[in-house]
C-alpha cells in the first residue's frame, strides 16, 4: 500500500516543480513590461523597475501633443495596413488557384517564393534600393510632365517608390506575399470540392462561388496570414529606415528610434508610453485572430 501513496507524492513533486519552474520564466519574462507599463505612467521614470510618483497621463498627451505621434500612427496604419489588404487578397486568390490546380511546376513555385522569406532582408537591400530608385526616376519624369513643380513633392510623397508610401506598401507586400500563399494554399487544400460543387450544380457563377462559399470558409485562412503580414510588417524597422527620409512619412519604428538620437538625457516616461502604444496594435490583432490558428493549421502542412 505504500506503493501508490509514493507514486503519488512522486507525481505530486513533479508537477510542483515544473509550476514553479514555469511560474519563474513566466515572471521573469513579464517584468521587462511591467517596467514599460509602469514608466509610461511615471512623471519621473528611470532605467529602473519602480512604482510611479507621480502618476500622471503627460507622457502619452506629449507623445501626440508635442512630438506629432497621431502622425506616426496615421502613416504606419496606412502602410502596413492597405500592404496587409494586398496580401490577402493576392493570398487568397493565389492560394485558391494553387490548391485547385495540379500541374508539374507547382511545388518548384512555391519552394522558389518561400526563398524570399529565407533570404536576410539586409541581403536584399542594395538590388532592392537599385531597383526602387530606377522606378521612382521613372515615376518622377510622368508626374512632372503633368504637374507644376509645386505639387511635384505632395504627390511624389504618396505615389513615390523612394521616400513615398507606395514604395513601401510595395516592398511591405512583397515580402509578406510568400508566407501568405503557402498558408492559403495549405488550408484551401483542407476545404472538400464539394461545397464548391454543390453552388456549380446550383447555377452558381465564380463570382458567387466565390462570394458565397470560398470566402466565408476561407476566413480562418485569411485571419491567420493576415495576422502574420500585419505584425510582421508592423514590426519592420530596416525597410522604413533606408526608403523613407521625409519627416512626413515617419512611421512609428523610426520614431522610437529617433527618439534615443536626438536628446542627451534620455525620456525614459515618452519612450515607455510609445512603446506600449507600439505594441497595442500588434496585441489587438493577435488577441483577435488567434482562434484563427488552429482552424488554419490543424489539416498539417502539405504541398
Amino acid at each position: 500500500m505504500r506503493k501508490p501513496k509514493l507514486a503519488v507524492v512522486t507525481i505530486f513533486g513533479r508537477e510542483v516543480a515544473a509550476y514553479s519552474a514555469l511560474s519563474l520564466i513566466s515572471a521573469f519574462c513579464a517584468i521587462p513590461f511591467l517596467w514599460l507599463i509602469l514608466a509610461s505612467f511615471d512623471g519621473n521614470a528611470s532605467l529602473f523597475l519602480r512604482w510611479p510618483s507621480p502618476w500622471t497621463l503627460n507622457n502619452y498627451i506629449g507623445l501626440f501633443v508635442r512630438e506629432g505621434g497621431a502622425r506616426w500612427f496615421f502613416n504606419s496604419f496606412l502602410v502596413v495596413g492597405t500592404a496587409t489588404v494586398i496580401v490577402l487578397v493576392f493570398a487568397g486568390l493565389g492560394g485558391y488557384a494553387l490548391s485547385r490546380t495540379k500541374v508539374w511546376w507547382k511545388r518548384p513555385f512555391l519552394y522558389a517564393i518561400i526563398l524570399v522569406r529565407v533570404v536576410p532582408p539586409p541581403a536584399l537591400i542594395v538590388p532592392l534600393y537599385k531597383i526602387l530608385l530606377t522606378g521612382n526616376e521613372a515615376v518622377g519624369s510622368f508626374v512632372r510632365s503633368f504637374l507644376n513643380p509645386e505639387s511635384v513633392r505632395p504627390v511624389m510623397l504618396v505615389v513615390g517608390l523612394i521616400n513615398g508610401y507606395f514604395g513601401l506598401i510595395l516592398v511591405f507586400a512583397a515580402m509578406q506575399l510568400p508566407l501568405a500563399l503557402w498558408i492559403m494554399k495549405t488550408y484551401f487544400d483542407t476545404i472538400p470540392h464539394d461545397y464548391e460543387e454543390a453552388a456549380l450544380v446550383d447555377g452558381a457563377n465564380l463570382f458567387q462561388r466565390i462570394r458565397l462559399v470560398i470566402a466565408p470558409l476561407a476566413l480562418p485562412g485569411l485571419g491567420a496570414a493576415g495576422l502574420f503580414a500585419f505584425i510582421s510588417a508592423w514590426g519592420d524597422f530596416l525597410m522604413p529606415l533606408i526608403l523613407l527620409s521625409s519627416s512626413e512619412l515617419q512611421m512609428l519604428p523610426l520614431g522610437l528610434f529617433r527618439a534615443f538620437l536626438r536628446v542627451q538625457q534620455i525620456d525614459y516616461g515618452f519612450l515607455s508610453a510609445l512603446a506600449v502604444l507600439y505594441m497595442l496594435p500588434a496585441v489587438m490583432a493577435f488577441g483577435f485572430a488567434r482562434r484563427y490558428f488552429v482552424q488554419t493549421f490543424s489539416g498539417g502542412v502539405k504541398a
